[in-house]
């Protein structure tokens, strides 16, 4: 027994040690495009079908292979093999799961941007410094290029749009889920700020199902300047730290994991400013860990997100709901709801009084 426990060890450091290849494959089929290409075509297709399409004039049939045969194996992919007996010219063929039709580029709803992003050598890097920052405190991100994460996508415009992308793109998902849910918490207010929203693709949603709201999309200037044009939306360029413009309420998507305790405290201080003493309120949306085991099928990637804030945020973290409450009451905040949502975030709906 102890033996077969010391081998069964052994199977988990191999299977973490090499989780890196699953992400590393997924970039690869997302940057070649094919998902896109499978779902072009109506139907599955064969390694030379789908290498036909690719963007080069002698693709590599093997290292195909190789790469599709592990994503398979993740159900990113799936493998229909001719029947036995069928002729040694049918070769399998490769369809779409449920997984990776969230990789086709041209969807309603994709998430191919986000792989992209987390996946790009100047956002893999900081997660080289994890030591550093156990034995030294400090941000990763800095350490490892010197500038925080905001800072470092004001000089590099590649990586603040790809960052940006990613963003809008997990947007789309959330916000349809949001939506869904609280409708109706929107619908009772005039106006509405989305703090660090930005270039406003999540106000122009929430505005677009209530349009009698008066939509404000606040964040930096670099970051707005690049902001499409929405109806009923103005796009204010400015710093969440000094100065939140007024309306009935504050909605923050992903804002506050991205920041410390004594950040997020100074930023909802600025919340309580915006909105109405009497009937303001504040709408959170980022993830609650659970503080005890759980089969949430999103607590995996809950935790995986804390330890992301490691990587790209300042003193960021994903929170308990104890570590919730305590915070939303230092910044001003006496009463709170957790709505869950079909997605990796919850909705926390917050009143002063």
């Amino acid at each position: 027994m102890e033996e077969e426990r010391l081998v069964q060890g052994q199977v988990e450091i191999f299977r973490q040690l090499f989780a890196f290849a699953d992400s590393m494959a997924l970039k690869c089929a997302v940057e070649l495009g094919i998902a896109d290409i499978i779902h072009r075509n109506g139907r599955p297709m064969t390694l030379h079908q789908i290498a036909a399409e690719l963007p080069a004039t002698s693709p590599d049939i093997g290292c195909l292979l190789r790469i599709m045969r592990l994503l398979v194996r993740k159900h990113m992919f799936v493998q229909h093999d001719p029947p036995p007996g069928d002729g040694i010219n049918h070769q399998p063929e490769f369809g779409l799961t449920p997984a990776s039709r969230w990789l086709v580029k041209d969807g309603e709803h994709s998430l191919a941007p986000m792989v992209l992003m987390q996946n790009h050598p100047s956002a893999l890097a900081p997660w080289h410094c994890f030591s550093k920052c156990v034995q030294e405190g400090g941000v990763a991100f800095k350490k490892a290029h010197g500038l925080d994460i905001w800072e470092y996508g004001a000089v590099n415009p590649e990586f603040n749009q790809l960052f940006n992308s990613a963003m809008a793109c997990t947007n789309k998902i959330i916000m349809k889920a949001v939506i869904a849910k609280y409708e109706h918490g929107f619908n009772r207010l005039s106006s509405l700020v989305d703090v660090g929203g930005g270039t406003g693709a999540a106000i122009a949603e929430i505005v677009k199902a209530c349009p009698h709201l008066k939509g404000i999309n606040l964040d930096l200037p670099h970051v707005v300047a690049t902001a499409p044009e929405y109806q009923g939306i103005t796009h204010v360029g400015g710093d969440m730290f000094v100065e939140i413009p007024k309306a009935d309420a504050v909605f923050m998507k992903w804002i506050l994991h991205d920041w410390s305790d004594d950040h997020c405290i100074k930023i909802l201080k600025q919340c309580r400013k915006a909105i109405p003493h009497d009937n303001g309120k504040v709408v959170i949306v980022d993830a609650v860990l659970q503080s005890n085991v759980t089969e949430d099928a999103w607590e995996d990637t809950r935790m995986a997100f804390d330890v992301t804030m490691i990587a790209h945020a300042s003193g960021g973290k994903e929170r308990t709901e104890v570590e919730w409450r305590k915070l939303l009451k230092d910044g001003g905040f006496n009463h709170y709801n957790i709505i869950s949502l079909p997605s990796l975030p919850s909705l926390i709906e917050v009143f002063p009084n």
